[in-house]
């Protein structure tokens, strides 16, 4: 396992990316001690300065904990939440939570989405934008984007460097988020989101994919993320609303309004966004029960 010295990348940069490799895999399980500075000079080939390096690095990044005059263990990954059915996006929920999530723009440009995100958005004119979504340097969320690129003249990579998309359209071009469809699926890490997410080709991610429109009703974006799925968990929030709605009854078209009326606050049917709304959590149920 010694290191390759006609590899370009820094040596520290070598042995810390095996034992990154080892940690993701579990063949390092967390609470494990990492083998000694003089076992792991033995191992790669390097000396202290190198394997003192490389063991700051993992830390920095959260895979390890380092004790004074203890061994280093291999820390237990912290878990971040996502509520997914809400319209805010990763940055709004994280900043609820008093977490700091930085935003690293790899690709923002002309490009041709797929067919399903061509019909949402009623254009093939659109911008391709890919982020990274990372906490504490350790990389989340691999986030691609398709934007009508009619609706964001002089959007730029700069302008989302540790920035959220959502706040950023409503604050320069009035469009604010409020509403669409998410699907989740668990799918396997291609080379590319691996090495982007620090995670082996193969492993498991949480992909949400879905579109958004805006306060006018009109498409916004499509999107698909990627999240690791060993440190982030999707919630559900299931609540009472405050209507109650039959919604088996709007499984038809022009169905009529529900008998009752609001549980708390005046009578009547219930408001037309109010059935939308539950027109969207009836679809919803329909895939999560399917």
């Amino acid at each position: 396992m010694a290191v390759d010295r006609s590899d370009p990348r820094p040596l520290h940069q070598q042995v810390a990316q095996s034992l990154r490799q080892q940690i993701l895999g579990h063949d390092l399980p967390p609470g494990a001690p990492l083998p000694s500075e003089a076992e792991l000079c033995a191992t790669f080939g390097v000396g202290r300065s190198v394997v003192r390096q490389s063991v700051a690095g993992l830390a920095a990044d959260g895979l390890v904990i380092r004790r004074q005059g203890r061994p280093t263990l291999v820390a237990s990954p912290a878990e971040y939440r996502r509520l997914v059915q809400r319209a805010t996006g990763l940055s709004d929920q994280f900043a609820v939570a008093g977490q700091e999530l930085h935003t690293v723009v790899r690709t923002l440009g002309p490009g041709t989405p797929p067919p399903r995100a061509q019909a949402f958005l009623h254009t093939a004119d659109a911008l391709r934008l890919e982020r990274l979504r990372l906490v504490g340097g350790d990389p989340l969320a691999y986030v691609r984007t398709w934007l009508p690129a009619a609706k964001v003249p002089g959007l730029r990579a700069a302008d989302l460097t540790d920035a959220s998309l959502h706040r950023l359209l409503t604050r320069n071009y009035g469009l604010r988020p409020v509403s669409g469809r998410r699907q989740v699926r668990a799918v396997a890490a291609d080379d590319m989101l691996a090495e982007a997410l620090r995670t082996e080709p193969g492993g498991p991610l949480l992909m949400l994919e879905g579109e958004t429109t805006d306060q006018h009703g009109h498409a916004l974006e499509w999107f698909t993320t990627w999240h690791r799925a060993d440190r982030v968990v999707f919630d559900i929030d299931v609540s009472e609303t405050t209507e109650t709605v039959r919604l088996s009854a709007l499984d038809a078209e022009g169905a009529e309004a529900p008998e009752a009326g609001p549980v708390t606050g005046g009578t009547g049917a219930p408001a037309p966004a109010d059935l939308e709304r539950a027109r969207e959590l009836a679809e919803e149920l329909r895939r999560l029960l399917g």
